[in-house]
C-alpha cells in the first residue's frame, strides 16, 4: 500500500464498510466508510476522465460538507492537489490565492455563487478553467451558467478504485496561512507530511474505540483537516457542523451520544454561554481536544469539573497540526501549560541563533519532525527564514519546565515591551478571563511616550455594570505592575479568524490612539 492520504478512505472502507464515516451534525445525512468510498472514487474518476493531470491544483470553496470530504480524498488518490479555501475571504483575497497557487479548477457551493460569479467575470485573472457547483439538495438544476452541476459530473463515473498516481513526497495541500499580517503564504503539506500528522496524534492523543467526534472547525483549516484524516485512519465516526452553533452542538452531543471533538477556546466559551446548558446529557462525552489560543486556566477547570477532559494541543499549519498536547491528568497540575512534544516530534526553545535555551527561560518555539511542511509555495525567503536544519521556527514564544512541558508566552509580533519589560498579552488575557463578568478578553500594546508601550484591555463583558475600574483592580491584585493594563475598552465581538485565533492586528487598527499613562 502506498504512503498516499487518499487510500486511508480505502483501507477502512475495506477494513468496516459499514461503520459509519461522516454524519451531518443534524442527523440529515449519514454515509458508511463504504458510500463515502465510493463517492469519492467516482468523483475521482471523472476527474481523470476530464483529463485532469498530476500536480494540478484543485480549489475547494466550500462550507463543511461531505463534498468537501470526498473531494479531499479523491484528489488525494489521484495525484492532484488540493486548494482549500478560507470562504470568509473577499474575491480579491481568494483572486489572490488562486493566482497565486495556480489552480485550474474550483468547486464551489450555493453559499458562494455570487462570489464565484465575480471571480469567474475576472477572466485571465485566475488560470481557472473548471467551475463545478454543489447545489443544495433539491436545487441541482439552478445554478451559474459557467458552471457544471458537482452531482452530476461526479454520479456519471463508476465507483471502481481509481489508479493511484501518487505518495510520499508528491504535493498533497497547499493551504494557505490566514494572512492576520501581509500577504497569505501557501503551506505546501504532501502525503508524507500529511501521514505523519496523522501518526504523531495517533501516538499521542487518547482515542477510544468507537469514537464518536464533533467536527466544528472549518475544513479548510488544518485543525478541521488533519483531525478528519486522523478520524478516518482510526475508524471514527465524524459528526460535522457545517457552522459551529454551541446549542446544535449540545443537541448533537446528546442526541448521538457524542464521545469526543474538537473546539478552539472561543468555542468552549459559548459553550459556557448557552442558557440552561446544565440540561442538555453530555454523559457520554470524554474528551475535547482544543488549541489555536491560549487556554484560559478558568475554562480548563471548568470543563473538568463537568466530567469532560480538556487535551490541550498547540501547533501550526506548518506542522500539520501537532507540535505540542497536554494531557487530561496533566492539565489540572499545570493548567498553565500546553504539554509535553507530539510522539515522533521535537521541540526546543531558542534563542535567535537556534541555541537552546536554559530551562525556564523565555524564547522562540523551534518545532522538528516528518510531519513539518515541505515549503512556503513559491516564497524562497520565507523558508530561509523559517525552515532551519530542518527545525521549523514557529514565531511564537515560550518556556519549558524541567519536565518538558511547554507553556506559550505570546506571538513575538505581538508581545509587548514596557519600560524594558516583556509583556505577553497571552498571559495578561488569561488572568482578565478568570473575572466572572468577562465573556472575552484581548490585550495589545498602545504607544507611550513614557514606557515605550502600555498594554490596553480589550473586553467583551457579561455583566453589563462591570466598571473599568472594577477591571484595573481586579488586575492589580493578579499581575505584577508593569503587566497591568493601563486602560480597558469594551467591546461587543473581538475579531477572530476562522480558527479562532484573535485579529491583534485588526484591533490595534480600531485603537491606534497613545496609551493612557
Amino acid at each position: 500500500m502506498k504512503n498516499n492520504i487518499g487510500l486511508l478512505l480505502t483501507k477502512r472502507a475495506f477494513l468496516q464498510p459499514e461503520r459509519e464515516v461522516y454524519v451531518e451534525s443534524d442527523g440529515s445525512r449519514r454515509y458508511t466508510y463504504r458510500e463515502l468510498n465510493d463517492r469519492a472514487n467516482r468523483l475521482a474518476n471523472a476527474f481523470l476522465a476530464d483529463g485532469i493531470e498530476k500536480g494540478e491544483r484543485v480549489g475547494l470553496l466550500l462550507m463543511n460538507s461531505a463534498e468537501f470530504m470526498e473531494a479531499f480524498f479523491a484528489l488525494a488518490k489521484i495525484g492532484a492537489v488540493v486548494v482549500p479555501l478560507n470562504w470568509r475571504l473577499v474575491a480579491d483575497e481568494l483572486e489572490f490565492i488562486l493566482k497565486d497557487s495556480g489552480t485550474k479548477r474550483l468547486i464551489f457551493d450555493d453559499d458562494f455563487a455570487g462570489t464565484v460569479a465575480d471571480l469567474e467575470s475576472r477572466g485571465d485573472k485566475t488560470d481557472i478553467d473548471q467551475w463545478l457547483q454543489v447545489a443544495a439538495v433539491g436545487n441541482d438544476e439552478e445554478r451559474e451558467a459557467f458552471a457544471v452541476s458537482y452531482a452530476t459530473f461526479r454520479d456519471a463515473a463508476p465507483s471502481d478504485e481509481p489508479e493511484c498516481t501518487a505518495e510520499d513526497d508528491d504535493m498533497l495541500y497547499i493551504m494557505y496561512t490566514s494572512g492576520t499580517t501581509g500577504l497569505p503564504k501557501g503551506v505546501v503539506h504532501t502525503h508524507s507530511t500529511s501521514l505523519w500528522g496523522v501518526i504523531t496524534i495517533s501516538a499521542t492523543a487518547r482515542y477510544y474505540d468507537p469514537e464518536r467526534y464533533l467536527a466544528c472547525l472549518p475544513m479548510f483549516h488544518v485543525g478541521a483537516l488533519t483531525p478528519l484524516a486522523v478520524n478516518v485512519y482510526l475508524g471514527a465516526t465524524s459528526f460535522v457542523m457545517r457552522n459551529f452553533n454551541p446549542v446544535d452542538a449540545w443537541k448533537t452531543i446528546e442526541r448521538e451520544k457524542l464521545t469526543s471533538g474538537l473546539m478552539v477556546p472561543a468555542m468552549l466559551n459559548f459553550m459556557l454561554q448557552v442558557p440552561n446548558y446544565e440540561d442538555f446529557d453530555w454523559s457520554t462525552m470524554r474528551w475535547i481536544m482544543t488549541g489555536a489560543a491560549p487556554v484560559p486556566v478558568a475554562l480548563t477547570q471548568k470543563f473538568q469539573s463537568m466530567g469532560i477532559d480538556i487535551q490541550q494541543v498547540y501547533g501550526l499549519t506548518e506542522t500539520c497540526g501537532p507540535a505540542c498536547l497536554m494531557d487530561a491528568a496533566n492539565a489540572i497540575r499545570k493548567p498553565e501549560s500546553t504539554g509535553k512534544s507530539f510522539f515522533h516530534t521535537e521541540v526546543k526553545i531558542a534563542a535567535e541563533d537556534g541555541t537552546e535555551l536554559p530551562i525556564g527561560e523565555a524564547g522562540e518555539v523551534w518545532v522538528k519532525g516528518k510531519h513539518i511542511m515541505r515549503e512556503y509555495w513559491n516564497r524562497p525567503e520565507a523558508n530561509a527564514e523559517t525552515l532551519v536544519d530542518g527545525w521549523l521556527r514557529t514565531g511564537d514564544v515560550a518556556v519549558m519546565d524541567d519536565e518538558g512541558f511547554v507553556a506559550i508566552q505570546d506571538r513575538i509580533k505581538d508581545m509587548i515591551i514596557s519600560g524594558g519589560e516583556n509583556v505577553y498579552p497571552a498571559e495578561v488575557e488569561g488572568v482578565l478571563m478568570g473575572h466572572p463578568g468577562i465573556t472575552e478578553a484581548a490585550v495589545i500594546g498602545q504607544a507611550s511616550d513614557k514606557w515605550g508601550e502600555s498594554p490596553l484591555a480589550i473586553v467583551v463583558k457579561s455583566d453589563e455594570s462591570l466598571s473599568e475600574s472594577e477591571i484595573m483592580t481586579y488586575c492589580q491584585e493578579k499581575l505584577a505592575r508593569f503587566k497591568q493594563p493601563k486602560a480597558v475598552a469594551f467591546i461587543d465581538v473581538i475579531p477572530r479568524n476562522p480558527s479562532g485565533k484573535i485579529l491583534k492586528r485588526v484591533l490595534r487598527e480600531q485603537y491606534p490612539t497613545e496609551a493612557a499613562e
